[in-house]
């Protein structure tokens, strides 16, 4: 005998969960270092990006600040002066005695500015790409230009108006290099930058105003388009100082301006203004200005210095902003950096404590979850399935524990309870509803009988009545329907179609089949283009899958309109297509529709559709068949439905006819015309089958003579039956064979009526399903004569 050593080396299932048990707490800790690393390379990417982005704003506004102190004040004197010697070209061209030496001497002072700026232009800055390089290139092309003008007014060459345009248009172009100077990397900067290029723009119009004025020389005459400008520029200065400047200025600011507008000068200035527009003189080619004008000179020039300190004074206060703004933002980044950092190490010393109570904490709980999943579960599961009882004792129950851990064992146990309940409750509702569909077709069943029986007794008494058949005709299409939506029910509940087609059928057949199921079936036009049959196995399934696709044509389709049936071999099998005229149909319609019937819905589904539970039986037929179902807009606007069959369900012809009964006689070649064709055998379709009678085998076929589309006797179909819970199956739906009721009267052919007749009589009704089989049959017969 042999002894088990207590202290040997485990079992290998023991080892492996080991190993499991093991790599799950790598796995683990390898999360929870993610879990901290990438909030943390996150967050140290986001510190990357804002302090970079502060340091470049820092950057930018240093380099503004530096452009502005490099560029803005030479360009502000030079501004200046240009404004003055703009002035004085003015009057020299209007005869007012403006000696040469003062001429040159003004002439000196710009070219003094124009020097200064110059220089500083051509000072390297500290961006490559600076935007306002552009514009002070531009000043500085304009000013090529200076001395030629300055030449062209020494020798009274062109015009004055040319010779004040250019200094107006150099002047122009500086304002625009302080309008880019105000476009800075800082809103509440870029906001306290425009006053003062509004500024700049009152300067230059009250200068535009004083070049004017001293266009008018000692006579005081403008021309019509100078006193228009001059109007304009009263206008517009008084604008941009009232709404565009002093709402906009620090509380400095607007005091500085309040002390100038206070001023005797200021006032005298809209004193000589006023009477310039209000005390004119029109005269021949333009206006006559009153004596006030000539105190301009000399109140503009004790009011530029003013405003020259105020323009000035801003300036210096938006630099020192600017300033302080970059330092700040600077001041900022290392606040930010210095957070940061103190973040990240504590955010460190977090997971590294977290890691280690959460992975000693996970091994605990891993092993009871281990045990649920890999044995508890799937054997509840299983007995489940078997239909066997499941005891709650089994189940894992809560603990009660109350750290996180405990409680996250305790919802998992609740969450298994739950989901074994479920499961328990739907299997039970679809047992149930197995059931309750069973029960629903058997009740349907014992109503269609009642129907049929009903119709038998009124074909018994009121035969002879031919208009009465007609109408019983309608009745017995009716209960077909009703035969069809038990077949429905069964098949949406899980059952199949039984199938009690011994021999195979022609495809013409099935497709006279599928049509005799359908209400409007005078609608109906076949067309069988291929010589071919379909198995036995599979009559029933494929013929009420495409009655339910021809009763939904009939239905959505103009009441005068055709629905075509076409059957024809392809790659893949058969091809039926099912073509009506029907109402349009939007292509996402046709998406949903066809998703219908390539997936079975759940119950929910179909209970929100009830009132297309056809598509969903073609679904589950096109299933079982394995065949493809699409549908698409017709050629015609309305609705194509594209059956493809397989191949295992067709058969050749001549094979079913080596194997089938004896053939009928052949049919003739040209039948005479509305004389009734008798039915043919493998025509008939199989039904329910209620109050059954019994048939002798060698009993012959009794001929029709009415000619009314009824049902052929055939054999008893097999109903589904449904299991019980206990596991027997419930009793069959009562079944009959029809047409053996008839009165022997109603069996004898009809005599052939005269052509040319067509009245609407019950008799060409009765009359009107045989002639349209007989013409069926005869293109039949002419197509099998035309194949090879």
């Amino acid at each position: 005998m042999t002894s088990t050593d207590p202290e040997g080396p485990p079992p290998e299932g023991q080892r492996q969960q080991t190993r499991n048990r093991r790599r799950g707490v790598v796995r683990l800790r390898t999360l929870l270092i993610w879990l901290a690393v990438v909030p943390t390379v996150a967050m140290g990417a986001q510190v990357f990006v804002s302090a970079d982005r502060l340091l470049q704003q820092s950057s930018n506004l240093r380099a503004d600040v530096a452009d502005g102190e490099r560029i803005g004040r030479p360009l502000y004197d030079l501004m200046a002066q240009m404004q003055a010697e703009r002035s004085m070209t003015a009057a020299r061209w209007a005869g007012s005695p403006v000696s040469r030496a003062r001429l040159k001497h003004q002439h000196a002072a710009t070219d003094r500015a124009v020097a200064v700026f110059q220089r500083a232009a051509g000072t390297a800055d500290r961006r490559a790409d600076d935007r306002v390089d552009r514009y002070v290139r531009e000043v500085q092309k304009q000013l090529e230009e200076l001395d030629a003008y300055r030449e062209r007014t020494d020798a009274r060459s062109g015009s004055a108006d040319r010779a004040t345009g250019y200094y107006s248009d150099a002047i122009g172009r500086m304002i625009r290099v302080y309008q880019e100077f105000s476009n800075m990397d800082d809103a509440g900067l870029t906001q306290e930058s425009r006053p003062v290029v509004a500024l700049f723009a009152a300067s230059e119009v009250l200068a535009r105003e004083d070049t004017l004025f001293a266009s008018a020389g000692p006579a005081r005459r403008l021309n019509g388009a100078r006193f228009g400008e001059l109007t304009n520029s009263i206008g517009a200065h008084r604008f941009l100082y009232g709404t565009s400047i002093v709402p906009y200025l620090p509380e400095d600011g607007r005091k500085a301006y309040a002390r100038i507008a206070a001023s005797d000068a200021w006032k005298t200035m809209y004193g000589i203004e006023d009477a310039a527009l209000a005390d004119h003189h029109d005269i021949p080619n333009g206006v006559a200005l009153p004596r006030a004008v000539r105190d301009w000179p000399a109140v503009y020039g004790k009011l530029v210095p003013q405003l020259t300190a105020l323009n000035s004074e801003r300036v210096q206060a938006v630099i020192e902003h600017a300033d302080a703004t970059a330092d700040a933002l600077e001041a900022e980044v290392w606040r930010m950096v210095v957070g940061s950092a103190a973040g990240l190490l504590l955010v460190v010393a977090v997971v590294v404590f977290t890691t280690r109570t959460v992975l000693r904490r996970m091994a605990m709980l891993h092993e009871r979850t281990v045990t649920v999943a890999e044995k508890t579960l799937p054997d509840i599961v299983d007995r489940l399935q078997r239909g066997q009882r499941v005891d709650a004792a089994t189940l894992p129950g809560p603990r009660g524990e109350r750290d996180e851990v405990g409680r996250i064992s305790d919802a998992f146990a609740r969450a298994v309870t739950v989901s074994v309940e479920g499961y328990r409750q739907l299997a039970d509702e679809r047992h149930g509803f197995g059931m309750f569909a069973a029960g629903i077709a058997a009740r349907t069943g014992n109503l269609v009988s009642r129907q049929l029986t009903l119709t038998e007794e009124l074909q018994d008494t009121f035969g002879h009545d031919e208009a009465l058949l007609a109408q019983l005709m309608k009745s017995d299409q009716l209960t077909v329907g009703m035969r069809r939506q038990i077949e429905n029910l069964l098949i949406l509940a899980g059952g199949e179609i039984p199938d009690p087609h011994t021999e195979p059928m022609r495809v013409a057949d099935l497709l006279r089949e599928a049509a005799a199921e359908v209400e409007d079936f005078r609608r109906i036009d076949r067309v069988a283009l291929d010589e071919i049959s379909v198995a036995a196995r599979s009559i029933s399934a494929i013929s009420h899958l495409l009655a339910e696709l021809l009763d939904n044509a009939t239905r959505f389709s103009p009441p005068a309109s055709k629905v075509a049936i076409r059957a024809e071999l392809v790659t893949d099998g058969l091809s039926v297509e099912v073509e009506d005229r029907g109402p349009r149909v939007a292509a996402e319609r046709y998406a949903e529709m066809n998703a219908r019937l390539h997936a079975a819905p759940p119950y929910a589904v179909l209970a929100q559709n009830a009132h297309r539970l056809g598509l969903f039986v073609v679904g589950h037929l096109a299933d079982q068949l394995q065949a493809r179902v699409t549908l698409r807009r017709s050629a015609y606007g309305g609705t194509a439905a594209i059956v493809i069959i397989p191949q295992e369900h067709l058969v050749s012809t001549e094979e079913a006819a080596t194997t089938g009964p004896a053939t009928a006689a052949p049919a003739p070649e040209r039948p005479a015309p509305r004389t009734p064709a008798p039915p043919r055998e493998e025509e008939r379709k199989p039904e329910l089958l209620l109050h059954a009678r019994p048939v002798a085998p060698d009993e012959p076929a009794e001929p029709t003579g009415s000619g009314l589309p009824r049902r052929q006797p055939a054999e008893a179909r097999a109903t589904v039956r449904p299991l019980t819970r206990d596991g027997s199956a419930p009793p069959p739906l009562p079944e009959r064979v029809p047409q053996t009721h008839m009165a022997r009267q109603l069996r004898e052919p009809r005599a052939a009526e005269p052509a040319g007749q067509d009245t609407a009589t019950p008799e060409e009704v009765a009359d009107a399903w045989a002639d349209y089989e007989q013409g069926t049959e005869t293109v039949e017969t002419e197509l099998r004569q035309d194949q090879p």
